[in-house]
């Protein structure tokens, strides 16, 4: 598998424990290497919805990617003058030919119509250069997936599945994005990442300033650059594991909420033993996360609130001997509180909440096959009144890495 692939195909492999690292495509090109990988995922789904929130919309099929699009990346490295230097482009693109862009485009279960030439696009989320030594770190600049949250999305079953937020537009499904924690996003970054001291390393970064309103912003908007980072530990051996921690901050200003900042912290571990595995994760923050009252959820700041958000998740799997079929089960909620001053949504709160349930059997080396039941209950309490609605999904498909 391609090293510089990044977190969401890589990291998803080896999160995973998949046998699929080793494969991939090197070419050597004088004194570059070039190397091309990616995975292609397709999956069955059948979602029920029912209750307030999901009012009009009754069970849904689809055949779409799940919650990592199907990818192609192309990478790059080479040493030069005492430094390692690399590039990578990723492609991203859903196999779902509905309306809409991403997790945010269409509405999300009401948008959009199959068309052949409307209705899918090709996401490019990581085009990044990056060098440095192992002597003193690396340097990243370019597109790439956040710091923050990001061990929780790679450490989540569901990367290799789908999870919550089947059944609408889009090029991926939401696993417990959402419904555990705040989607760490594809963000452009300026980062600086130490060396590995004995497993133990951290990485911070300079990251473009997010809108923080749904609605049309006017003049009045400033934003400012963003900064996020992480410190992990990491071990190997008949027990191993990793812990980590991090932080994210960006102040806003605008007419509708004035100036506010957003924050957040999160903490989290995972452990293997023998065919167990376990995930523990929490986080915490002020205007950080985006609730609607439906599926979607865990987008940073786009409430354009000063709320108070927290939530995480736990997970449990074990791996069949002799079959290598992965078994798992885990449990996430996220909570918004917009009762403290909110601008947007001022006195409602929300709760979402999953559980899921999954088998992951290695059918080849690069071939996975899926199958998943999630279950998901959001409800928005506020004064004007109370709204909650269910959605129950199966999934069944496969997943390739190349």
């Amino acid at each position: 598998m391609n090293k510089k692939l990044g977190l969401a195909v890589a990291g998803a492999v080896l999160a995973f424990s998949a046998s699929a690292a080793n494969a991939g495509i090197i070419i050597p090109a004088g004194d570059w290497t070039v190397d091309i990988g990616g995975n292609v995922n397709t999956y069955y789904t059948n979602t029920k919805f029912s209750g307030d929130a999901f009012d009009g919309i009754g069970r849904k099929n689809s055949v779409s990617t799940g919650l990592l699009p199907s990818a192609l990346g192309i990478g790059a490295k080479t040493r030069q003058n005492d430094l390692d230097i690399a590039f990578q482009f990723t492609f991203f693109v859903g196999a779902n030919s509905e309306s809409g862009f991403g997790t945010t485009g269409a509405t999300p279960l009401n948008g959009g119509e199959s068309r052949a030439g409307d209705g899918n696009s090709i996401n490019i989320r990581q085009a990044y250069l990056t060098f440095g030594d192992a002597s003193w770190g690396t340097i990243k600049a370019g597109r790439d997936l956040g710091l923050f949250g990001s061990d929780a999305i790679l450490s989540d079953m569901t990367l290799l599945g789908v999870g919550v937020g089947a059944g609408g537009p889009g090029n991926s499904t939401l696993g417990r994005i959402g419904s555990g924690y705040v989607y760490a996003d594809w963000i452009g970054q300026i980062q600086y990442a130490s060396p590995n001291w004995n497993g133990f390393s951290f990485a911070v970064a300079a990251r473009e300033g997010l809108r923080n309103q749904l609605a049309q912003i006017g003049d009045e908007e400033k934003t400012k650059l963003g900064v996020d980072g992480k410190v992990s530990y990491e071990w190997t051996g008949d027990v191993s594991g990793k812990v980590w921690a991090g932080f994210i901050s960006q102040k806003h200003n605008n007419t509708l909420t004035g100036d506010y900042t957003s924050r957040g912290y999160d903490v989290g571990g995972k452990i293997n033993i023998a065919d167990f595995g376990l995930v523990g994760y929490y986080y915490d923050g002020k205007g950080l996360d985006l609730q609607t009252g439906q599926q979607l959820g865990g987008l940073q700041f786009l409430g354009g609130n000063k709320s108070d958000d927290k939530g995480g998740y736990v997970q449990g799997t074990y791996k069949l001997p002799g079959v290598g079929t992965k078994l798992g089960l885990s449990y996430g909620i996220s909570k918004s509180d917009n009762s403290n001053g909110a601008a947007v949504n001022p006195g409602v709160d929300f709760e979402n909440k999953s559980w899921i349930v999954g088998a992951y059997h290695p059918l080849t080396k690069s071939l996975n096959l899926v199958a998943e039941y999630a279950q998901q209950k959001v409800e928005a309490d506020s004064l004007a009144g109370n709204i909650d609605g269910k959605a129950k999904t199966i999934s069944l498909g496969a997943i390739l890495f190349f």
